[in-house]
C-alpha cells in the first residue's frame, strides 16, 4: 500500500540517537552509527522522531509501505522493554556476577559521533583494543561508570587526535583515562590523547594505565 512513513538521509544523521529515543514504537534503530528505520509495519507515519532530530535527517515520504502493524510494534515493546530491563540488572551486578559495562555504542574512536549526547559531562576511557582481552577485570576496574573509546593506531594506521580533540573541545569531559599495552605501537594512543587534551585547552584530570602483555598492570602515571 501506498502510504506516509519517515526517510531518514544518512549522509545527515550524526548518529546522536535522539530520534531512536523519540520513536516510541521501537521503529529506529543505531545500525554502524547511524539511525535506519528497521521495518516499515512499525513506523505509524506520526512522525515523533522529526523533532527530536537536530541535523532534519528525517523527512515524511509517500512510498510503498506495509501497513503499520500495532501487534507487531505491541510485542516489539514488550521486547525492549525486557532487554533495558535485563540491561538494568547488568549494570547493578550482584556479588560473584560478571556483566558488561559498556554504556554506549558504537565505541570504535573512528565511529563514534563527536556531539553524541553520552559525551556530555562523561569520563572518559579511551582503551587500545587489546587491553580488554589482556587484562580480565577490564570492565569492572577501567569501564564502569565510564564512556569508552576503543581503537588501535596500528590497525586503523590512522592518528586520533583531531577527532580526540574535538571530543574533548566539545562537551563537557570530566577526566580522562587512557589504557594501553606496553608494545610500542600503542603509544600512538597514548600521544593521541595527550595531545588532543592539549589542543582543548581544558584542564581535565588525565591518567594512563599501562598493560603487560601476559595482562598485569605495569605503570600508572597522572
Amino acid at each position: 500500500m501506498i502510504r506516509r512513513i519517515i526517510s531518514i538521509d544518512e549522509e545527515k544523521c550524526n548518529g546522536c540517537g535522539l530520534c531512536a529515543r523519540a520513536c516510541h514504537e521501537g521503529a529506529i534503530g543505531m545500525i554502524d552509527g547511524k539511525a535506519r528505520l528497521l521495518r516499515d509495519d512499525y513506523c505509524d507515519g506520526l512522525g515523533d522522531c522529526l523533532p527530536a532530530c537536530p541535523t532534519g535527517a528525517i523527512t515524511f515520504t509517500e512510498r510503498e509501505a506495509a501497513a503499520y502493524d500495532e501487534e507487531a510494534v505491541r510485542e516489539n515493546r514488550r521486547r525492549i522493554q525486557a532487554g533495558e530491563k535485563r540491561k538494568e540488572d547488568d549494570i547493578r551486578p550482584e556479588a560473584g556476577t560478571h556483566s558488561s559495562w559498556l554504556r554506549q555504542w558504537p565505541v570504535q574512536i573512528k565511529l563514534a559521533p563527536v556531539n553524541a549526547p553520552y559525551f556530555d559531562s562523561a569520563d572518559l576511557l579511551i582503551a587500545a583494543d587489546c587491553t580488554a582481552y589482556a587484562y580480565g577485570n577490564f570492565h569492572q576496574q577501567f569501564m564502569k561508570e565510564k564512556v569508552t573509546l576503543i581503537g588501535c593506531p596500528k590497525l586503523d594506521a590512522c592518528d586520533y587526535t583531531e577527532k580526540l580533540s574535538a571530543v574533548l573541545s566539545q562537551n563537557r569531559i570530566r577526566s580522562v583515562t587512557v589504557v594501553r599495552m606496553e608494545v610500542p605501537c600503542c603509544g600512538g594512543m597514548e600521544r593521541a590523547a595527550a595531545q588532543a587534551l592539549r589542543e582543548s585547552r581544558k584542564a581535565v584530570p588525565f591518567r594512563v594505565v599501562t598493560i603487560s602483555v601476559d595482562g598485569r598492570i605495569l605503570e600508572e602515571s597522572l
